[in-house]
């Protein structure tokens, strides 16, 4: 009786193991994730005004970000001579749960806009381009599956995880967020997010920064 007892037990721990190795935490599947993630964190082409114009998430160089408790994202707006609107989208990603997000917003010159999301449960895609179409400025917009564009949006991974990276990045997040109605020096907002090859000499030595 008590072999046969401890046979049980024994199986039991062994089951108990085997999920405890098969079965991935969240935090694992999210890693998994950080190295995949085949997304870009600048978006834009290289046709048209306003597709081509540079739209970047101010997110860790891999295109993957875990807000932390501040909940904030960043968004990086190039120059140009004809703005239009921009369309923000978050999704779960896979199996993750929780509700999408689509946001638009105004029509503005080259800045910074800081925008509050709340925070992050799970994995979730999150997607920014113009709506360079005029009726679709006006009317239902891209939707979240951003219907073919004619550039590829900014494209990032937002996770909960944070990372050292993450932390160095809601920093500086954290550091516009006192601008907010002010502004920044370029060069400045370009060295905290390692976008310094994408400003060229068209851009103004100031950024106005937006908080949403």
């Amino acid at each position: 009786m008590s072999a046969r007892l401890g046979m049980t037990r024994l199986g039991r721990a062994c089951c108990l193991a085997w999920l405890l190795v098969s079965v991935p935490l969240p935090s694992q599947a999210q890693s998994d994730l950080r190295n995949t993630f085949p997304g870009s964190r600048m978006g834009g082409g290289t046709r048209g005004e306003c597709s081509a114009r540079l739209v970047a998430h101010l997110v860790p160089a891999n295109s993957v970000y875990a807000p932390g408790a501040s909940g904030i994202v960043g968004i990086l707006e190039g120059p140009t001579g004809t703005p239009r609107p921009l369309q923000i989208a978050i999704k779960p990603e896979g199996k993750s749960a929780g509700t999408p997000i689509q946001r638009d917003l105004p029509a503005t010159g080259p800045g910074v806009t800081l925008v509050s999301i709340g925070a992050v449960q799970g994995a979730k895609v999150w997607e920014t381009a113009y709506r360079c179409d005029q009726a679709e400025a006006s009317g239902g917009g891209l939707g979240l599956d951003f219907v073919e564009t004619a550039s590829p949006p900014a494209r990032s991974l937002l996770v909960s995880d944070v990372q050292p990276a993450d932390q160095r990045v809601a920093a500086s997040l954290q550091t516009l967020k006192a601008s907010c109605g002010k502004s920044v020096a370029t060069t400045t907002v370009a060295k905290a997010f390692g976008l310094e090859d994408a400003i060229t000499a068209e851009w103004p030595q100031q950024l106005p920064v937006r908080c949403l």
